[in-house]
């Protein structure tokens, strides 16, 4: 086939006859390095090789071919098209009349002239019909007897066959639709008309969008049919021609296979990468992988280690098979607790640190030494700081009796224990459970974060490193779909991709797939980077979980300055003589420390085991003491100078110990 413009070449297409093979003979490029303009690819080299597998109508152009005027079609426009024209013009009525009495065609013959005819008595317009019916001789001159207007409104007009033109010869015929007018090679390039626009001729120029596949081209190429470009059509020869057309993984989980599919590597995302494995090493540019399906079960569960400086993290797949035992969890919050807290299951408690509830003035909430035993029993809502109510966790105090003599103590001798949920704190789990659970059951049991231990090891993962830390915990069970490979360089292993969050370019390769996926033991546990493993804690899942509740402003931090610690010291001997004793429920003896006249030895009454977590506080001594001391400091100094400073010393004593608030210091003498 001789090259021709691309137009010209979809214009003529078949699209019974793709897909075909189209060879660049003269390339276009457009505005230096911009590739592709309203994603239509704008740029072509000369040699490029193109394989059309579709053209697709955009818009059609309409043009007037008087005026040059255009309008645009929509390819579902409903008007109906009718040739005015054949393919040839005349110069000169006598060409026309050659033309017809020389071929097979007889007079009568219908033509028009793309000019106004201007006669002795009549003026012809432009693109008016006319019928030529015979040859005279009038007046010793050779003319054409021509018809023009049909029924009554008949004029016989004798134009000389030496009028000048051009002429075209019109051929009317059936109406036919925009897409049918497209599709008559017959039609192509006539002067058409049609009633519902306002031109008495007009020309059809389709414009086309062609979706073809070039080589080492992810996706499908768009080329608009009015590039300026020249191709030549080399089907017949391309036997021979390969496309390479790489895929992307996400891709390939989308379409569902056919699998086993055998590929190649063409590019590896940039970044850090998302596990600690050796095989993440072996994904580069020209190893051969093959995808044997889709992983099952679709979920993972995220997990760190326990009892570490720095904590390593790992993705464990829902098809792990080593046994787990559940281990106390660690709470730092009443909301944690209330988070844990499950229906139809108790979860008991025992408190590591003390609380006294110190802030709040409610006098419902109580206090906490360490080796407090307690069970969570519901949320509510109690009124707390400034008259607000505050959302409290309701627990029940436990004694140190076996559960059996628990059991058989009346209700109401059972101590009920108000904590509100911002309290920090800390907790931790009384349970006995030694029994062996598998990830899946241990899931659906309990809620997650757990707290566990790793007892087997999955057995058909030979280097599980689960087993080898004292402790786990299980943070968020995640649902990916992940995507079970086999790498040529690794025989023996199949591993789990993510394709989502690590996206391969891929290409089809040749030859027999590899053993199927059920053969070959799949590596269950991936180390994560701890870049990826912030990656995760960012997604939706985690972002839904809600924060902890902040505590209540104290009344007046902002309209003051907080007092200082020193002031802090000074003052707390006051505060707790002005406080009310608190109002609380029925409290034991062991667990309240009880509020002494002497404030300095008030934590010895506290059982020795409860004591470890809680500094002692200073002892606060009496304003006299106060003076006595001061006084001891008072260098030795003249005689008149010792009244003046022995004042100055006792106003600042009195003004520290809050006994003159309202004094001012601009009234002590000085000098």
């Amino acid at each position: 086939m001789e090259p021709a413009s691309l137009q010209d070449f979809v214009c003529a297409l078949d699209p019974a006859s793709l897909p075909r093979v189209l060879r660049v003979c003269s390339g276009v490029y457009f505005q230096g390095s911009i590739y592709e303009i309203s994603g239509n690819e704008c740029c072509l080299s000369t040699g490029d090789l193109i394989k059309v597998t579709q053209i697709r109508l955009q818009k059609v152009v309409c043009e007037n071919p008087r005026t040059g005027q255009t309008m645009e079609l929509a390819p579902n426009f409903q008007g109906c098209f009718s040739p005015l024209t054949g393919p040839q013009s005349y110069g000169t009525l006598e060409e026309l009349v050659s033309a017809v009495t020389h071929s097979s065609k007889k007079l009568p013959v219908c033509f028009l002239s793309t000019h106004r005819i201007t006669t002795d008595t009549r003026v012809v317009p432009e693109d008016e019909p006319l019928m030529l019916e015979a040859v005279e001789t009038r007046f010793g001159t050779c003319c054409a007897r021509c018809v023009l207007g049909t029924g009554a409104h008949r004029v016989i007009l004798h134009l000389p066959l030496s009028q000048q033109g051009p002429f075209w010869e019109w051929k009317p015929g059936a109406p036919r639709t925009l897409l049918q007018a497209l599709k008559d090679p017959a039609m192509r390039d006539l002067l058409l008309t049609c009633p519902t626009i306002p031109w008495r001729a007009l020309i059809l120029r389709p414009q086309y969008e062609l979706q073809a596949i070039m080589h080492l081209r992810r996706t499908i190429v768009k080329i608009p049919s009015n590039l300026e470009v020249d191709v030549e059509d080399i089907t017949a020869t391309s036997q021979h021609v390969h496309f390479i057309q790489p895929l992307l993984l996400s891709e390939v989980l989308a379409r569902g296979g056919p699998f086993p599919l055998p590929t190649e590597i063409l590019e590896v995302p940039e970044g850090p990468p998302i596990f600690l494995s050796p095989w993440m090493g072996s994904l580069q540019k020209g190893e051969r992988l093959c995808i044997y399906g889709l992983a099952s079960p679709p979920w993972r569960v995220l997990v760190s280690t326990k009892g570490r400086k720095v904590p390593r993290h790992f993705m464990v797949s829902g098809a792990y098979q080593g046994k787990l035992r559940r281990r106390p969890r660690e709470f730092s919050t009443a909301y944690d607790l209330l988070g844990a807290l499950q229906p139809g299951r108790p979860l008991r408690v025992v408190a590591t640190k003390d609380y006294e509830g110190e802030g709040v003035e409610n006098s419902g909430f109580a206090s906490l030494a360490v080796g407090d035993r307690l069970e969570v029993l519901r949320s509510g809502q109690a009124h707390g700081v400034q008259g607000r109510d505050v959302d409290v966790l309701v627990c029940q105090r436990l004694s140190d009796q076996t559960r059996e003599e628990e059991e058989e103590e009346e209700a109401e001798d059972q101590e009920q224990v108000v904590l509100p949920l911002y309290f920090s704190g800390g907790f931790v789990e009384e349970m006995s459970d030694g029994r062996r659970y598998s990830l899946e059951d241990l899931t659906t049991q309990f809620s997650l974060p757990c707290e566990v231990k790793v007892v087997a090891k999955d057995t058909s993962h030979t280097a599980d490193p689960l087993p080898s830390f004292p402790g786990l915990r299980l943070e968020e069970k995640i649902t990916e779909p992940f995507l079970v490979v086999g790498l040529d360089s690794k025989p023996g292993m199949c591993f789990e991709i993510p394709p989502r969050w690590l996206d391969l370019t891929i290409v089809e390769a040749e030859g027999q797939p590899g053993p199927p996926a059920g053969s070959l033991p799949v590596a269950t546990v991936e180390e994560l980077t701890e870049a990826f493993y912030y990656h995760l804690r960012k997604l939706p899942a985690f972002e839904s979980q809600t924060p902890p509740p902040r505590p209540p402003k104290r009344q007046g931090l902002s309209k003051q300055k907080q007092p200082s610690s020193k002031e802090r010291g000074n003052k707390s001997s006051q505060v707790l003589e002005m406080q009310q004793p608190p109002l609380l429920p029925k409290a034991k003896k062991k667990t309240l420390p009880e509020v002494a006249k002497d404030r300095s030895n008030m934590y010895s009454k506290i059982p020795a085991h409860k004591k470890g977590l809680r500094p002692t506080k200073p002892d606060i001594q009496a304003p006299g003491e106060s003076l006595s001391v001061l006084l001891t400091l008072v260098p030795a100094s003249p005689l008149p100078a010792a009244p003046l400073l022995l004042s100055s010393l006792v106003v600042l004593v009195i003004l520290s110990a809050g006994l003159c608030p309202q004094a001012d210091l601009s009234t002590v003498p000085v000098g």
